[in-house]
């Protein structure tokens, strides 16, 4: 399967679904698009990245049915791909018994410029994992995977989110590759400042389910953090109880969901924040009610967008279906380029792609019938 040549300008959307991996390839104005794939149809695809670094090389998490959890890795833009010769895995168990198992490998990220090869990889059940030889092999990375403290703050399987607890959200500051962060669903945000040999949580000001301790890192259920490329001492976060944002150095989070309209609620996944201004940022909202459906609130799907850092939400739905669309949008489902204006992309777990030129002014649907959408990247190749 071929990917064709990219000109300049031009975006490529990475798709990632229950059933493989899609490449969508646009032209400069974001209006024609062209499907590549499916790229290891049947493999259940987590995540799918461009290292930036070369605009060539792409990293795909995959679980391959009945073989289990895998990486695959190409360096000609999915032309070809071939399997990661040491996938991330835990370390067998001191006493020689068995020891925690990789599910999947659940988020990917590339490394700062100044080292080409560095990759960061999250995984379910949480485990955090480094490559430095661009993907090719993964070793455990700090002391957390196995660290008391830790493992008391991942729970066990049967505590995790209903499809499997996860390490994701992991951050590299771009002004200081020892500074890094990472979140766990659950188990809280963690940061570090000395290159990963030690990490500390940050709760300060993150509520928790009612009758659970809020000072307790176990309880702490962050579903998305980014950092704002335009302010790295700025970043938000998508939480199951709320949506925050935490301007360094303060240690407390400020919840800025109080200002979502009441009917929307301030409960979702995915969390996506403008590449030159810090005081953008989109969510989309889900049903935070009762049993939590997880749905689109009312079967009315729509983006909500704030331009003063969290003060005021603006709904964004022009577009969209007004009724029975009854979506859910996963936390790396939503996504954003770096046009002007600003691009803006979302899947859906019924398998819809979605776009919006504007920043969210007008949406309009590239892509329907794929397989439930795990991730997606917007990707600008060499």
């Amino acid at each position: 399967m071929t990917s064709g040549n990219q000109a300049a300008g031009q975006i490529s959307l990475l798709v990632a679904t229950r059933k493989g991996a899609w490449l969508y390839h646009g032209d400069a104005a974001r209006r024609t698009w062209r499907a590549d794939g499916p790229h290891f149809l049947g493999h259940s695809i987590s995540h799918l990245m461009l290292d930036p670094r070369d605009g060539r090389t792409l990293l795909a998490a995959a679980r391959t049915g009945h073989l289990g959890p895998t990486l695959f890795r190409s360096t000609d833009f999915g032309r070809t791909w071939k399997e990661a010769e040491r996938p991330p895995a835990f370390a067998a168990a001191a006493d020689g018994t068995q020891g925690r198992s990789v599910d999947h490998t659940f988020w990917l990220t590339p490394g700062p410029a100044g080292e080409p090869d560095v990759w960061y990889a999250g995984t379910s059940p949480q485990g955090l994992f480094r490559s430095e030889d661009g993907g090719v092999s993964w070793a455990p990375f700090s002391c957390i995977n196995e660290d008391p403290r830790y493992r008391k703050w991942m729970g066990s399987v049967q505590d995790g989110t209903p499809d499997g607890p996860k390490l994701h959200s992991i951050i590299v500051d771009p002004r200081d590759p020892g500074h890094l962060y990472f979140a766990m669903s659950g188990g809280g945000v963690h940061e570090s400042r000395d290159g990963g040999r030690t990490f500390a949580p940050i709760m300060k000001g993150l509520d928790v389910v009612e009758g659970f301790d809020r000072g307790d890192a176990t309880f702490h259920d962050p579903h998305c953090i980014r950092l704002c490329p335009s302010n790295p001492d700025r970043l938000y976060q998508q939480n199951h109880c709320g949506i925050y944002r935490l301007d360094r150095p303060s240690e407390e989070w400020l919840n800025i969901g109080r200002n979502m309209p009441a009917t929307v609620g301030a409960i979702g996944f995915p969390m996506v924040v403008h590449p030159r201004d810090a005081d953008t940022a989109w969510v989309f909202p889900m049903d935070g009610t009762m049993v939590w459906p997880r749905t689109s609130p009312d079967g009315k799907p729509a983006v909500y967008a704030t331009h003063d850092a969290g003060s005021t939400w603006q709904c964004h739905d022009k577009g969209l279906p007004a009724s029975q669309a009854w979506w859910t949008v996963k936390r790396q489902a939503m996504t954003a380029d770096q046009g002007d204006p600003v691009g803006l992309y979302f899947g859906t777990t019924s398998g819809e792609l979605w776009i919006s030129r504007d920043e969210g002014g007008q949406w309009e649907c590239i892509a329907k019938h794929l397989p439930e959408i795990y991730a997606v990247e917007a990707a600008e190749p060499a």
